[in-house]
């Protein structure tokens, strides 16, 4: 599971802005997810991947196609200092390279590759491995985006070749008409779109080399302070799942860390988090786990994430998932 990782607010926004017309409170959407309307203008935006997940499942509730929607409002301004980067570019094949070189700050949950077959590249993203029940919406949202990137860079729609998806045809497949006008397979070894591999050299249309040289090095350092964070997100998430029998404490996890608590406060604060909302979402990830495994009862799994009475582990899952333990279901 990635949600160690961190990304920014883009997609939630877009999701806000997506139910908008339909008179949809920001309320119901960002349910559960621990984001508030007022997030949206924080000047640092970053957010795990499960809060964006949650905020998402939240979405294809109401709408399951909606990641063919949302995709398509992915413009190449969502990606900020990388878009630019990739605006500059001298060709097309540079600024996907580019691309490749920062998946973090494309905030993407799949393996991006270009796969060369003959005169065909294929524009490839696979290794999913976040929530089964989203795979269909990721892969949407993910191949779409990507086509309207590359729309985007050119300045004209890029023409294609073929289509693929890893996941069973869905009963609105016609939808898919509006991105990908081209041959459609699905339940495919990955997600995928091709093009003529002569786009690769095709030049930019904002390509400008002063701009692009200042621009990849600010995505370099971007990328090194994104990563580092990550992985120090990634170390609190480690040491909180050891002890959910018991649970050190805001004080506690900052001896771990060797840092003051105000210090840990203030960093999870500016990700977006804080220290209960991590113990819960670790809590929440390993009773489902052990609901689904069905090997112990109830009674047991709220001592190993340690609750002192049952009841008041009954009531956090039910104000985690919105129902009981006993009828829960993966």
């Amino acid at each position: 599971m990635l949600h160690s990782h961190l990304t920014t607010l883009n997609a939630v926004s877009l999701v806000l802005q997506a139910f908008q017309s339909q008179g949809l409170d920001d309320d119901s959407l960002l349910k559960g997810s621990g984001i508030s309307p007022a997030d949206l203008g924080r000047a640092d935006p970053r957010i795990t991947t499960r809060q964006e997940m949650l905020v998402c499942a939240n979405a294809v509730a109401r709408r399951r196609e909606i990641g063919l929607e949302l995709g398509r409002r992915m413009h190449i301004s969502s990606y900020g200092m990388l878009g630019y980067a990739l605006l500059s570019s001298a060709t097309l094949g540079d600024a996907l390279r580019l691309a490749l070189r920062y998946p973090a700050l494309l905030g993407t949950l799949f393996q991006l590759r270009l796969i060369e077959d003959g005169e065909r590249i294929w524009f490839s993203a696979s290794g999913y491995r976040e929530e089964p029940q989203l795979a269909a919406f990721n892969a949407e949202f993910c191949l779409t985006s990507l086509k309207i990137i590359c729309d985007d860079l050119l300045g004209q729609p890029l023409p294609l070749l073929g289509a693929r998806f890893a996941h069973p045809t869905p009963d609105y497949h016609p939808l898919y008409s509006n991105p990908f006008t081209c041959p459609l397979r699905f339940e495919a070894d990955d997600n995928a779109f091709a093009f003529d591999r002569s786009w690769l050299e095709h030049p930019l249309p904002l390509a400008d080399q002063v701009t692009h040289r200042a621009m990849s090095e600010r995505c370099r350092q971007l990328n090194l302070e994104f990563t580092g964070r990550q992985a120090w997100l990634g170390r609190i998430r480690e040491l909180l799942a050891r002890q959910l029998d018991a649970a050190p404490g805001l004080e506690g996890l900052a001896r771990q860390m060797n840092c003051s608590s105000r210090t840990l406060r203030r960093h999870l604060s500016e990700m977006g988090s804080s220290y209960q909302q991590l113990l819960d979402e670790l809590r929440f990830e390993r009773a489902k786990q052990l609901l689904a495994e069905g090997k112990i009862p109830i009674y047991r799994i709220a001592e190993e994430l340690g609750f002192s009475e049952t009841a008041s582990f009954r009531h956090a899952f039910m104000r985690w998932s919105g129902v009981a333990p006993s009828h829960f279901k993966t």
